[in-house]
């Protein structure tokens, strides 16, 4: 049977942090279904499109890898996509107490549904896309936060 696992996010945009996941998370699951979502209460810099594209872009270079949008609860997600798991990355003790009450939640609508934390890399820990929005709203240097497509997606939308 294939291990398969959903990784949640707004993604608004991708960076290195978030492939960072990715890439470590196709060492523990046979699948890693990256699902976008259309509702976060965030007000996202991209579409719904331009971020899936974004994330296929970014992860063409995987095998294993599927990124599609959801707009449903994320359990119910799961469920369809015969996903075991979701996996949370962590970057902060903030992150952990967040992360820990949505896995209780998720355990009680899904009791089949193992939430795996995996922590962030160190050279990671600082990142998350509202700081790499900013910078780029303000013209500064990102290239060492996304990958190249992103790079040049911000800086279409904050010419």
């Amino acid at each position: 049977m294939k291990r398969v696992v959903v990784y949640p996010g707004t993604f608004d945009p991708v960076t290195l942090g978030h492939l960072d996941v990715i890439e470590r998370s196709l060492k523990l699951f046979d699948k890693v279904i990256v699902a976008v979502t259309t509702k976060s209460g965030k007000k996202p810099l991209f579409s719904l499109e331009e971020r899936v594209a974004l994330l296929k872009q970014c992860t063409a270079r995987f095998n294993r890898i599927e990124v599609k949008p959801f707009s449903c609860l994320l359990v119910d997600f799961a469920k369809k996509e015969k996903a075991g798991a979701i996996v949370r990355g962590l970057r902060e003790l903030s992150d952990f107490e967040v992360e820990f009450q949505q896995a209780i939640v998720n355990r009680k609508l899904a009791p089949l549904l193992e939430t795996v934390f995996v922590a962030t890399s160190p050279k990671y820990f600082h990142l998350n896309s509202t700081m790499v929005k900013e910078i780029a709203s303000m013209h500064g240097k990102i290239d060492c936060f996304v990958p190249k497509v992103v790079l040049s997606s911000l800086k279409k939308k904050f010419k």
